[in-house]
């Protein structure tokens, strides 16, 4: 797998290298969160953030049932023969209200990004631009994916509804994350095979 080629640094060596402006970009994301369906300002920054990266981007990818249309994302970067490696985020917010009173708290009243996806997001920005920048050191395609409407589920069926792998290539690999509370900081955890992959409500 030629995509395997790319030598990792360690983590406080890219910690280190990081764009400052990622974090400028993170606290954006959390002061302007948008619930699932409605994601319009997220998709749009994050789609403008991955073209400047010099990534082909396709905007309002995904049908819901109801015929509307999802804001849906797709990025993708050819860079010669190879695998085409997927990797994904989700953009919505939850109907939570922000209490921690940090300077860059949510300023949309009983919405916030209380699961992490504004953090999701940017580590795909910063994997983006990464793997744009040693382009040099891999060969193959990258399909970046942002899924709306995760909380209630129906943003990835959207997106499969509007023939997401028809028209955009089916992937030979598939890499999603979520930030865990329970790893320190400056590690990551890694797993093969399906994480996380369920969803539950519950009614009290």
């Amino acid at each position: 797998m030629k995509l395997a080629a790319l030598v990792l640094l360690s983590l406080p060596a890219l910690y280190a290298q990081a764009d400052p402006s990622l974090l400028s970009f993170y606290k954006g994301l959390h002061q302007h969160p948008e619930l699932s369906g409605h994601e319009e300002r997220t998709a749009a920054l994050l789609a403008s953030e991955l073209r400047n990266a010099g990534y082909t981007v396709t905007e309002h990818v995904g049908k819901y049932a109801d015929g509307a249309t999802a804001a849906g994302v797709v990025a993708i970067l050819k860079n010669g023969p190879g695998p085409t490696l997927l990797l994904r985020t989700e953009t919505d917010a939850l109907p939570v209200e922000e209490q921690p009173g940090l300077p860059y708290a949510s300023q949309h009243s009983g919405v916030m990004h209380a699961c992490g996806h504004d953090l999701h997001m940017t580590a795909l920005l910063g994997t983006a631009r990464e793997l744009a920048r040693r382009k040099d050191r891999w060969s193959g395609t990258l399909l970046f994916i942002a899924q709306p409407a995760e909380e209630t589920i129906g943003g990835a069926k959207a997106m499969l509804a509007d023939n997401l792998y028809g028209r955009f290539g089916k992937p030979d690999y598939a890499i999603a994350l979520h930030d865990d509370p329970y790893i320190e900081a400056g590690k990551v955890g890694v797993i093969s095979g399906p994480l996380l992959a369920s969803a539950t409500s519950v009614d009290v």
